[in-house]
């Protein structure tokens, strides 16, 4: 082969590995950018799908007229969510928590049913386009003031019927004292007729013939009075019973009119509420403090929140004073039920205790103070230094001006002794006659209590209406 051919042979050959290479390196490349490209397309597509999943095209070509003005730091999302927060803020009344939207929503659909269910009580939502919280507010606002006209309405005829009630009563009253003075001036005249009438019949058994004819004859002018006396008591009792009579038929007049006032509704009158509880220390706050008069050693009885205070007085603790501020003072709890503990706002009371007036009792009847089945003699004196200690007032007899009645057992009336027990006790009849006097007034105030509309308690229901039936029975409680 000549020489020139083989240098010719060498080059090819050189081309053709060059190229070859190049074809390799050039194929290479292309596959890398290919896969490359496939990548950068797959992550495109996902990172598409992601943002067609947050917002449309049209949506998020709209986003601005959708969304509105963006807050300033926030993105259109995050100004979406404060938004909404606002949103809920309103409905639910309190910044929402930190949770979803979904959640958010949710909550806020909740509460506008549950409003939703308690307006309906009071509106008729027979348009639906109603039915939304501005609505449900403009309708209780016009529900509220037709009410508040309403009461104020009624409120002020029950005025005019109470102080035409209250005239009408007082002067049945007046006049019932009137009368009741009247018969016990007359009982007196007939008791004094009598001791004379008693006096003459003694001496006509030791006088002369003479006597006895003088004395007879005074004896018949006395029991010519003592008849027109009794005559005169006869026709003041029955007008006493026609008074009675008249004040009962307008007491039901005035009841076809308007009910019957509660005459119990003092006593379940709060007087202060709990503000502040300390379960293991066992003391609470009162939202009442020395500019209300109240002072250490007071008790109340504490009553569940947002109802009414029980008939028979009975509430879930029994607390008691220790110490105070202007505004608010501090309790000990002394009594109270592990299945109904005190809660904030429960309301406090304690009947005769009030931090506007004195409130009036009168006590009869006989009591057992300490529960030992024993009648203590001086119940009443005792029972009486409890009411003045806490600012009551303590009357003999009943009046208008009477708040409350306490009544204990009915007094127990022993047998008449006899001639031989007087021997033998000299002041059996002085305990007799006491104890049918203690029943007399005991039967007169109940009576009076009741004519004139006076709330009667027993010893117990008292002791529950003051905080006090722990206390009454350990030593030293009166």
């Amino acid at each position: 082969m000549p020489a020139r051919r083989k240098q010719q042979s060498n080059a090819m050959l050189y081309t053709l590995i060059v190229f070859v290479g190049l074809f390799i390196a050039s194929t290479t490349i292309a596959v890398i950018y290919y896969v490359k490209a496939e990548e950068y397309r797959t992550a495109r597509d996902n990172l598409q799908s992601e943002i067609d999943s947050q917002a449309t095209r049209t949506e998020r070509q709209d986003i601005g007229k959708n969304i509105g003005l963006r807050l300033s730091g926030k993105t259109w999302l995050g100004t979406m969510i404060e938004y909404l927060n606002d949103m809920v803020t309103l409905i639910v009344g309190g910044v929402p928590e930190s949770t979803s939207a979904e959640v958010k929503v949710k909550q806020a659909n909740t509460e506008s049913e549950t409003a939703l269910k308690l307006a309906r009580e009071y509106i008729d939502f027979q348009d639906p386009n109603t039915i939304g919280l501005v609505p449900i507010i403009k309708g209780l606002t016009s529900e509220l003031k037709s009410t508040k006209n309403l009461q104020l309405e009624t409120q002020k005829q029950l005025e005019n019927l109470q102080k035409e009630f209250e005239n009408s009563n007082k002067a049945n009253i007046e006049k019932e004292q009137t009368l009741l003075a009247e018969k016990e001036k007359l009982m007196q005249e007939v008791e004094n007729a009598k001791q004379e009438y008693k006096k003459l019949q003694d001496l006509l058994r030791q006088s002369t013939a003479e006597q006895v004819k003088n004395l007879t004859v005074q004896l018949q002018e006395l029991t010519a009075v003592n008849e027109s006396l009794e005559d005169k008591l006869n026709l003041k009792e029955a007008e006493l019973a026609e008074a009675r009579l008249e004040m009962k038929a307008a007491k039901e007049e005035v009841a076809k009119i308007v009910p019957a006032p509660d005459k119990e509704a003092m006593a379940y009158k709060p007087d202060g509420k709990i503000i502040l509880v300390d379960n293991e220390a066992k003391v609470v706050h009162l939202n009442i403090g020395s500019n209300d008069h109240v002072y250490r050693g007071l008790t109340f009885t504490v009553y569940d929140r947002g109802t009414s205070i029980e008939k028979d007085g009975k509430g879930k603790a029994e607390i008691k004073v220790f110490d105070m501020a202007e505004t608010y003072s501090a309790a000990r709890i002394i009594d109270s039920e592990l299945t109904q503990p005190i809660l904030i706002d429960d309301i406090v009371a304690n009947l005769i205790w009030d931090s506007t007036k004195t409130n009036v009792f009168v006590i009869a009847g006989d009591f057992d103070l300490n529960g030992d089945g024993t009648f203590e003699y001086n119940a009443i004196e005792r029972i009486t230094a409890l009411i003045e200690k806490w600012g009551g007032k303590v009357d003999d007899t009943v009046s208008i001006e009477t708040d409350f009645i306490v009544l204990g057992q009915v007094p127990r009336v022993p047998e008449r002794p006899t001639l031989e027990e007087q021997q033998i006790d000299p002041t059996a009849m002085q305990k007799y006659e006491a104890s049918l006097q203690r029943l007399d007034r005991y039967n007169i105030i109940q009576d009076r209590a009741q004519a004139l509309w006076i709330p009667i308690f027993t010893y117990d229901r008292f002791l529950y209406f003051i905080g006090y039936k722990t206390q009454a029975e350990e030593a030293g409680a009166f």
